[in-house]
C-alpha cells in the first residue's frame, strides 16, 4: 500500500518540476500548428437581406440564436452576411431563418396556409415558386424561414421545438 501514495508523489512532481522527455520544453508553452475546422462548413456565406431590429427582437432573437443547432435535418449550418446577427443559414442551397421579420401578408387565423408543427403555427407562403417562406404567426417575434423549392419542410418540423422553448408565445392575429 506504500506504492500508492509514492506513484502519486512521483507524478506531482513531475507535473510541478517538468519532465525532460522527448517534446518537452521548459521554456514556454507548446506550439500548436494548424487550424481547427469550421464548425459551419465550407460553403461561401450567404447574403441575408434583414428588416431592421425592433426592441422585442433585440430582447428574443439573442435567445433563438444561441440554441441553433450547427445541423438541422442533415444540412451543414453556414456562414451568412447580413446586417444583424439574427440571420442563419443550413445547406446547398440555403435555407435561410430571420428572426425579427414582419407578420405575414395575407395571414388569417386557420386559414389553409396555416399549419401546427412541433408546437409552432406557421404561415406558408409559396407563391413564389422558387422557395416557401414560412413564418411563425404564434410568436411575439416572429421568425421566417426561408425554404428552397427543392428542399422540403425538414428544417422548420426540426426547429419548431427550438422556436417554442425560445420565442414566447402569443395568441395568432390576422395578418396586414
Amino acid at each position: 500500500m506504500v506504492l500508492v501514495p509514492l506513484v502519486v508523489v512521483l507524478l506531482v512532481l513531475v507535473n510541478v518540476l517538468g519532465g525532460d522527455g522527448p517534446g518537452d520544453d521548459a521554456s514556454g508553452p507548446a506550439v500548436v500548428s494548424g487550424q481547427t475546422a469550421d464548425p459551419r462548413g465550407d460553403l461561401p456565406p450567404v447574403p441575408v437581406d434583414t428588416p431592421d431590429v425592433t426592441p422585442a427582437a433585440d430582447l428574443a432573437c439573442p435567445v433563438l440564436m444561441g440554441q441553433l443547432p450547427l445541423e438541422a435535418a442533415g444540412e451543414t449550418s453556414r456562414q451568412v452576411q447580413s446586417d444583424t446577427p439574427f440571420a442563419y443559414a443550413w445547406g446547398d442551397p440555403p435555407v435561410v431563418l430571420v428572426c425579427g421579420v414582419e407578420p405575414p401578408a395575407g395571414y388569417v387565423v386557420g386559414g389553409p396556409q396555416t399549419f401546427v408543427i412541433n408546437g409552432v403555427e406557421w404561415f406558408v407562403d409559396t407563391t413564389d415558386p422558387a422557395v416557401s417562406v414560412w413564418t411563425t404567426v404564434d410568436r411575439n417575434v416572429p421568425v421566417q424561414v426561408r425554404v428552397p423549392s427543392t428542399s422540403d419542410s425538414a428544417i422548420p418540423t426540426a426547429l419548431g421545438p427550438i422556436i417554442s422553448t425560445a420565442i414566447p408565445y402569443v395568441e395568432p392575429t390576422p395578418g396586414p
